[in-house]
């Protein structure tokens, strides 16, 4: 073997191992910066958009996410549910919600973008207490004429699945329902206007 043989192996295992090297040192600094384009937590708390997989939800589910350091429902509606919001229209506070509780594009009794979806804001108007979800009809501890809703242990206030108040409640308005659109048939934004889109 002579000299320039050895150089030239020398040559390339050098290129070789700085390639290497420099390859792992693009990829350690690109993790980062590819990280750096999703909203931190603190982003997130101030209000950063929240997307959701609404597929994924039962219908009769009800599921949590966080957005501006609150819990935000979503709840998948069944006809039957939706048929018990229409019978309690004498029973609620407000049953248009014409008190602004939620965006000006949400209407109605369903109070959401498609019926079978509503998104609220789980925090009693009250007192801020978080209400439970109770969608069984008619159980002991809620009465005969309780027809699924949201209860809240604190103040007993009650709620139906449009997020309504009843009459003669502590909590004072309907839950709010927060800005939100659909992207498409499977995921949902809080935090954007359908206009946004």
């Amino acid at each position: 073997m002579s000299n320039g043989d050895v150089s030239q192996g020398r040559r390339r295992f050098l290129i070789g191992a700085t390639s290497v090297v420099g390859g792992v040192g693009a990829v350690g600094a690109a993790v980062p910066f590819v990280a750096s384009w999703n909203p931190s937590a603190k982003a997130e708390a101030a209000g950063a958009p929240v997307t959701v997989n609404v597929n994924k939800i039962e219908p009769g589910q009800q599921i949590t996410v966080e957005w501006r350091g609150k819990p935000v429902w979503i709840i998948r509606r069944t006809e039957e549910m939706l048929a018990n919001i229409e019978k309690l229209n004498d029973a609620v506070k407000d049953p248009e919600s014409e008190s602004p509780q939620q965006p000006e594009y949400i209407d109605g009794i369903y109070r959401s973008l498609k019926p079978e979806f509503v998104v609220l804001v789980g925090l009693c108007t009250h007192l801020g207490c978080v209400p439970s979800y109770r969608p069984e009809v008619a159980p002991a501890d809620l009465g005969d004429n309780w027809l699924g809703g949201l209860f809240c242990p604190c103040h007993g206030s009650r709620y139906d699945l449009a997020g309504r108040v009843y009459s003669a409640q502590p909590a004072p308005d309907n839950l709010e329902v927060p800005p939100y659109r659909f992207d498409d048939d499977a995921t949902l934004t809080i935090g954007l206007d359908p206009e946004a889109a």
